[in-house]
Order: structure tokens, then sequence, then C-alpha cells
């Protein structure tokens, strides 16, 4: 299993459209191969910055078959719009 983890600062009080926009488009991530789970958590010290956690089968689940599939299109239209700056994304793996 990896975790994929993305830190979402969203431009201040575009918040409530954010997390709106975002219930649609956890539908979308949901239904691809290789999802397993994820998570939206907002930061206590700033309101503004988001964290996504998301559980994949497979760094290529992700890498390559979310992020070149027709849905990330979808996914990238509903939400990109809202980041600055754009998310930094890491993948990790346990150790345990």
């Amino acid at each position: 299993m990896i975790l994929e983890v993305a830190t979402l600062d969203v431009k201040p009080g575009l918040e409530v459209d954010f997390e709106f926009a975002f219930g649609k488009a956890q539908k979308i991530i949901a239904s691809m191969k290789g999802y397993l789970s994820h998570q939206l958590q907002r930061s206590i010290e700033n309101e503004s910055r988001t964290i996504l956690l998301v559980e994949w089968e497979t760094l290529e689940d992700h890498t390559e078959g979310f992020r070149n599939s027709r849905e990330y299109q979808e996914w990238k239209a509903l939400l990109h719009h809202f980041y600055d700056p754009f998310p930094s994304v890491g993948h990790f793996k346990s150790v345990t």
C-alpha cells in the first residue's frame, strides 16, 4: 500500500466552494483502479490549508493510472483553480 500525501493551499475565501467541489471530485478518485481510501483534513492553524491522504495499491495506480486518465481531467477541472500555490505531493510506504 502507498500513501499519497498532498498539501492543498486553497485561495482564502474559497474554502467552502472547494469543499463543495471536492464532494463531487472524491467520487472520481474513489472509482479509480487501485484506489483504497482517502481522507481530507483541514488545518487547525490555517483554515485555507488541507491535506489529502489517499491510499493506493501501488504507486503506479496514482502516478500513471489516475494521472493519465480521462477522469483526471475532470478532477483537474473541478479542483485545480482553487490552489495557490499548486499542491505539493509525496508518496510514502510503511516502514513497520
